[in-house]
């Protein structure tokens, strides 16, 4: 069971603060998107870790599928 699950077609906007960290969910079965819950335990995928530089807003991938992980590339708009 490591299918990638779609979380949403478009793109999470978050206020990231400088020096914190972040584990992005790859999995998409997290209850607390875009970020990891563990809900990947059982699966081959892993949470990416993202450690912000400075404090903006950042969107991260929503459908997964991006070539850019743990930020958005636009894929989810061939979806």
């Amino acid at each position: 069971m490591s299918d990638v699950v779609i979380a949403q077609k478009a793109p999470y906007a978050v206020d990231v603060e400088a020096g914190k960290t972040y584990f992005w969910c790859a999995c998409g079965r997290s209850a607390n998107q875009p970020f990891c819950d563990g809900s990947h335990q059982g699966t081959e995928l892993l949470p990416m870790k993202h450690t912000a530089e400075s404090s903006k807003t950042l969107y991260f991938c929503g459908c997964k599928k991006t070539a850019k992980a743990p930020l958005c590339d636009g894929t989810h708009n061939g979806i």
